[in-house]
């Protein structure tokens, strides 16, 4: 039974499908639109006008992950997710979003419906509108599949930069580390992992405007994606200059993770993360703060970490069980490929 030009069932992305004819446009008009449809999209122009008042924030990431499904999400989610999330850091709340698409030829146009349908569900909760995008096919073996770009743009509510971090502020942490690394190569690798693992990719904008209102004091927020909370770190302590010391047993690391990490030789630390944040705030403000976080369903085991300090800026430490001090260095080339 044909729709639009092509059959619904068992169908593949062509190239013509690409190519700005009429299967373009059918793959639009049964595949896309359905998925995103909204005021915006339905106007089927080049571009999106959008009323947004006061400060702006804008965002763009692109998405590659293998496999493209996965224990807790897929790469569509993930698409969504990364980008509000880079919004909510910045101390905006996410409006809206583009999506271009970029497709290999042969990919079953079910599975592109299960990513948008994912992107869709992920946007609602999010509270953003997708409002403008793209899609372009390339032959068989030019990509993996799908490739995902977005950009993202919100309304600035109180500007957050690395800057602003002070010495004597206290880190904290929104929950586990390293469970989307672990289960991504979880699944790479072909390891079994219990079903209470799965990749923590969240939408954070409600969590981290929770947590502006709980702590005035937040200087910057920032989610330990690729890198992991290592990466992050390193990155604010050399922008603010100022030295951070961890604390080993405060961090939170499943059991399953840290099995996992082992077996394939990596540190939880550098693992990546797609729904948890990282933020600097006044000691005498920690204990609002991660009440606040606890009573939301993305920030149930959030916790103080660290602190920072006016000693050896530029410096990341972790303070080990044993009471010893071992710095935590920039992770060094591409540890986790296509992890997100």
């Amino acid at each position: 039974m044909a729709e639009g030009g092509f059959t619904l069932e068992n169908e593949k992305i062509t190239l013509a499908h690409g190519a700005g004819g009429s299967l373009s446009q059918a793959l639009m008009e049964s595949v896309i639109l359905p998925a995103f449809g909204n005021e915006f999209l339905q106007k089927m122009h080049d571009g999106a006008a959008l009323d947004l008042g006061g400060k702006t924030a804008f965002t763009t990431d692109s998405f590659v992950v293998a496999p493209r499904f996965f224990p807790g999400g897929d790469i569509g989610k993930l698409a969504v997710c990364g980008t509000v999330n880079d919004l909510a850091m910045t101390g905006a709340v996410p409006r809206y979003i583009s999506c271009a698409l970029i497709l290999e030829e042969g990919l079953p146009i079910e599975e592109l419906r299960r990513i948008l349908h994912s992107m869709k569900e992920a946007a609602a909760e999010a509270k953003v509108a997708i409002v403008t995008g793209d899609t372009k096919v390339v032959g068989k073996g030019a990509v993996d599949g799908i490739y995902i770009n977005t950009a993202g743009l919100g309304e600035i509510e109180r500007a957050m930069e690395p800057q602003n971090v002070k010495a004597g502020m206290d880190v904290i942490l929104s929950g586990t580390l390293g469970d989307h690394a672990a289960t991504v190569m979880a699944e790479r690798h072909g390891i079994e992992i219990p079903a209470t693992l799965h990749s923590d990719c969240a939408p954070l904008g409600d969590l981290a405007a929770l947590m502006r209102r709980a702590a005035p004091s937040i200087a910057c927020m920032r989610d330990p994606t690729r890198g992991g909370a290592a990466a992050v770190l390193n990155e604010i302590a050399c922008a603010a200059q100022v030295g951070v010391i961890l604390d080993e047993e405060a961090l939170p690391v499943r059991e399953e993770v840290e099995g996992i990490a082992a077996f394939l030789g990596f540190d939880p630390l550098e693992l990546a993360n797609e729904g948890k944040a990282i933020a600097f705030c006044a000691p005498e403000e920690t204990a609002a703060l991660l009440a606040a976080m606890r009573e939301h369903p993305y920030g149930r085991n959030a916790c103080c970490i660290g602190r920072t300090t006016a000693e050896e800026p530029g410096i990341v430490a972790l303070k080990t069980a044993l009471g010893g001090l071992r710095i935590v260095d920039m992770p060094l080339g591409n540890l986790v490929p296509r992890i997100c």
